[in-house]
C-alpha cells in the first residue's frame, strides 16, 4: 500500500519534470513573432529611451497612478461600514462622515496643488 507521503513525492516529482516541458513546447505550438518594436521598452504610455540616468524625467504616471490606489484603497473601508450601518448607529455614521470628509479634503488638495494637470 502506498503511503501518502511517497504519493506526494511523486506527483511533485513529475510536476517538476512536466512543466519546464510543458512550458518549453509552448514556444512550438503558439504563434511566435520577434521583431524590434515588439522588443522595445514601453511603460506607462512613456517610450523608454537609453539615456543618461540622472536626467530628471516626467513622474506624472506614477503619481496618479500612487493617487488612485490612495483612494481606492480608503474606499475599500466603506464597504464593511455599509454593511453594519444598522450597528454602528449614529456614531458610526457620523465617523463615516469624518473619514469622507477626510477623503474629500485630500481630494481637493490634491486637485489645487496641480498633480492631476497634464500640461
Amino acid at each position: 500500500m502506498v503511503s501518502n507521503l511517497a504519493l506526494a513525492s511523486a506527483v511533485i516529482a513529475v510536476l517538476v519534470i512536466a512543466l519546464p516541458v510543458a512550458f518549453h513546447f509552448t514556444r512550438y505550438l503558439g504563434a511566435f513573432s520577434d521583431n524590434e518594436r515588439k522588443n522595445e521598452s514601453y511603460e506607462s504610455g512613456i517610450r523608454l529611451t537609453h539615456k543618461d540616468p540622472l536626467e530628471s524625467f516626467n513622474i506624472k504616471f506614477y503619481t496618479v497612478g500612487i493617487i488612485f490606489l490612495l483612494f481606492d484603497v480608503e474606499i475599500l473601508f466603506m464597504f464593511p461600514w455599509a454593511l453594519n450601518l444598522r450597528e454602528l448607529g449614529f456614531f458610526g455614521m457620523m465617523e463615516m462622515f469624518v473619514f469622507m470628509g477626510l477623503l474629500v479634503a485630500g481630494l481637493f488638495y490634491v486637485y489645487k496643488s496641480g498633480v492631476l494637470k497634464w500640461t
